[in-house]
């Protein structure tokens, strides 16, 4: 029964982020999935263009 008492006591004083924080954050996640969408979306046009011609070349 300690483990049980034990993960109550470590909720009971953790800290939970405020309903603004709580947006904030989700929003950042949403920024940063763009954001490394679009590199990666860009990277992989760049390579497949670039194969492309390398193998129209042969």
């Amino acid at each position: 029964m300690k483990f049980i008492a034990g993960v109550f006591s470590v909720l009971k004083n953790t800290t939970w982020p405020t309903r603004k924080q709580a947006w904030h954050d989700f929003i950042s996640i949403l920024e940063y999935s763009a954001f490394f969408t679009v590199v990666i979306f860009i990277f992989d046009r760049l390579l497949s263009l670039g194969l492309a011609e390398l193998l129209a070349r042969f």
